[in-house]
């Protein structure tokens, strides 16, 4: 049975190396190619986009695909609605796997932005001292009078103006990030709500330190079936198979 997971999270790499070795399913991750240097899975795989809607239908049904994961980022809404067109054109059921958001605790000091413009104006205009991570792609918006600590696994095209870079890849632990803020003097920080367990560090190295978070929305999940975790996502892979018959 074929199968097409769109990667490039920690739930895709769990989906890959649980299917490995499973000669029921021949799958094949997608990667977008955000990342310069991704760790090869354990499976066939492949970077870059398909070209749109038409051309992600195009690939299903010439690869012969039964079955499509989206395990894509909680803020990759245009390849989730694209992933849900294709799949509706090339008749190729799909499950979108979209892990639960973080949700404050005792203690958080969350400011809530719907956008990343939000997030800048959220900053106020008194200069801050700025841990910002929501990723290379979503930078633009922010500019003085701040001083920014951009952590990216890439170097971004562009920095915003007084900004320290830091590349790393998580998971990063609570105690390291404390440590990191308390380094850098960061007053406030700026995160994407992605959920998971690989960065929730720095939001309870935030709570330990007393420090704000403007905590930008997600957006709305697509339409069909949701699952919050690999485990999920595999168990309605087995369904899809069971009712294929194979």
């Amino acid at each position: 049975m074929r199968v097409l997971i769109l990667g490039g999270t920690t739930e895709a790499s769990a989906i890959a190396r649980a299917l490995a070795g499973d000669v029921r399913f021949a799958p094949v991750l997608s990667l977008a190619g955000r990342t310069r240097a991704p760790a090869a899975p354990p499976i066939p795989w492949r970077i870059g986009g398909f070209g749109g809607v038409a051309g992600l239908a195009a690939y299903l049904r010439q690869e012969g695909v039964a079955a499509l994961i989206d395990a894509t980022h909680p803020f990759a809404a245009r390849m989730k609605q694209n992933a849900v067109q294709a799949a509706a054109e090339a008749d190729v059921p799909r499950v979108t796997v979209l892990r639960p958001a973080w949700q404050p605790e005792a203690g958080d000091r969350w400011i809530a932005a719907a956008t990343m413009a939000d997030a800048f104006a959220a900053l106020g205009p008194t200069p801050r001292r700025v841990f910002l991570t929501v990723g290379q792609k979503e930078l633009s918006p922010f500019h003085g009078p701040h001083r920014y600590l951009v952590r990216s696994v890439d170097p971004p095209a562009i920095l915003p103006p007084n900004a320290t870079l830091i590349t790393a890849r998580g998971p990063f632990a609570a105690a390291a990030e404390q440590a990191l803020l308390v380094a850098h003097g960061i007053e406030i920080v700026v995160s994407k709500n992605a959920g998971g367990s690989a960065t929730e560090g720095k939001l309870t190295a935030a709570r330990a330190l007393g420090l704000p978070v403007v905590m930008v929305a997600r957006p709305a999940p697509p339409e069909g079936p949701l699952v919050p975790d690999a485990a999920a996502a595999l168990a309605w892979l087995e369904h899809q198979r069971a009712r294929r018959g194979v």
